[in-house]
């Protein structure tokens, strides 16, 4: 007899592992299928490794320039074998970590290959065989891959995906990144700092897209003063691999086409969702524009009992708006199966923040100014440098800026766009504000303190409505 689950989960990345969590703490019997490692993608090959990547370098810059802060340190060097080893062992122990969680949570593990055969039921395919196994509802996590450019197909030797960037054999001496999003800035700024000679490529007209377009620019300067060479409104023509590198065709904006020899390319253009052969089209899950599983605000997909969450649904494709879908997921499946506790509410796609990793750090939250006026808004925009703060004075860390965009007329927080050291951490306050749907008045009358880096979401918040102390 096939086993039998209140709730199966295919995939155990952050939207997965924490789906089949949640489920278990509300008393459904639960199961998670992986067909790799538990923790997926961001756990073993992207958002922790590369953090642990990430950290090392700026590590190695700061003792590069330890005379700005009266330290001497000579003949500074990097032993990248020990730079991925450190990585690799921090995937390795947080990987130990989720199966401890599912083990304190009694969640079955089924290591494998699933396939969802009908409603209900889910096949798993691994070492000894194929099982069957049975629930009232599963929950598609099965995640993403990095896009391949069919000009590019990755060999793991010159041309690589993220998964070769986070493992090298060896550290390019001359890399082109092709594509400025998060995962290819990232790596640009982590091999830069190694000492690898660095060419940015992107289409658009400027890094960054998704950014606020002052944070775009601001980065692209301190990346170019950081010794990285960018080339927007760009792109990429012929690709021919040698044994000794990659010789790539690159049109600048002015229409040049030139030739040049790099060591290695990354390939960072985006993902594609994991969902061939996992049984979709057998069961006519309905799919939406780009392909993804369509799924209601719930998680819903439009056969009954089957769910999706993640990078197989809707973007933004990040691994905290994965997570946030697997509790609401699983909520809403406990609500169903009778548990009148539980009250899942919708993802608001407005709240979520984006984070990237370089140096400096860029992060986010909800509209960029041009965003908010072509919706309409009247705007209220406030800017504060960093070198208008205490904090980062005393770090050394004095370039960036806090920006903040409110509606004139009702003084609600649309959006908040930061760069420069740690944003990433300080982004929060503003996410917790936009959640609470906080207006100027709020975060006017809250006592920041001091010294920190916080006083400057403060200042930014008074500068949009002429207040700045600071400045």
């Amino acid at each position: 007899m096939a086993d039998t689950y209140d709730v199966i989960v295919l995939g155990s990345g952050p939207g997965g592992y924490v789906a089949a969590i949640r489920a278990s703490q509300l008393g459904l019997k639960t199961a998670i299928v992986e067909r790799e490692k538990l923790g997926g993608i961001c756990l073993n090959w992207g958002c922790i490794p590369t953090k642990a990547l990430l950290r090392s370098a700026e590590v190695f810059h700061q003792m590069k320039n330890a005379k700005a802060y009266g330290l001497s340190a000579e003949n500074i060097t990097a032993d990248l074998d020990a730079v991925v080893k450190r990585s690799r062992g921090v995937a390795d122990q947080l990987n130990r970590g989720v199966t401890g969680l599912m083990k304190k949570n009694k969640i079955t593990v089924h290591m494998g290959t699933g396939k969802l055969v009908e409603p209900g039921k889910l096949e798993v395919t691994g070492e000894k065989g194929t099982e069957t196994l049975e629930a009232k509802h599963i929950i598609i996590a099965t995640g993403a891959r990095a896009r391949e450019l069919p000009k590019a197909k990755s060999d793991g030797e010159r041309i690589w995906t993220y998964r070769h960037a986070m493992t090298p054999k060896e550290l390019p001496s001359k890399l082109l990144v092709i594509g400025s999003g998060a995962i290819g800035i990232e790596f640009a700024s982590f091999y830069n700092d190694m000492g690898s000679d660095v060419t940015v490529v992107e289409m658009a007209d400027r890094i960054v897209p998704v950014e606020d377009a002052d944070v775009s620019a601001f980065l692209e300067k301190q990346l170019t003063k950081q010794g990285i060479k960018i080339l927007t409104k760009a792109s990429v023509g012929a690709i021919e691999k040698s044994g000794s590198g990659v010789k790539v065709a690159l049109k600048d904006k002015a229409g040049k086409e030139e030739t040049t020899e790099f060591s290695h390319v990354i390939v960072a253009v985006g993902i594609v969702p994991n969902l061939e052969n996992i049984g979709l089209e057998d069961l006519n899950i309905e799919p939406d524009k780009r392909y993804h599983i369509k799924v209601d605000e719930l998680g819903r997909t439009n056969v009954k009992g089957v769910w999706a969450i993640g990078d197989c649904v809707e973007g933004p494709w990040l691994a905290h708006k994965a997570s946030h879908e697997g509790v609401t997921a699983a909520e809403a499946i406990a609500q169903e199966l009778g548990n009148a506790e539980v009250h899942p509410h919708p993802l608001d796609r407005s709240n979520i923040p984006g984070c990237t990793y370089c140096h400096p750090q860029v992060a986010s939250v909800g509209m960029t100014e041009a965003r908010a006026k072509e919706a309409g808004h009247e705007l209220k925009v406030g800017t504060f440098p960093f070198i208008g703060n205490g904090k980062a004075i005393a770090l050394g860390e004095a370039e960036g800026f806090v920006k903040t965009v409110f509606d004139a007329k009702t003084g609600e927080l649309l959006g908040a766009h930061m760069i420069g050291a740690e944003v990433t951490e300080l982004i929060q306050g503003y996410i917790v504000g936009k959640t609470l749907e906080t207006t100027e008045a709020e975060l006017i009358n809250t006592v920041f303190p001091h010294p920190t880096l916080s006083e400057m979401m403060h200042e930014a918040t008074l500068a949009a409505f002429g207040r700045a102390i600071h400045i």
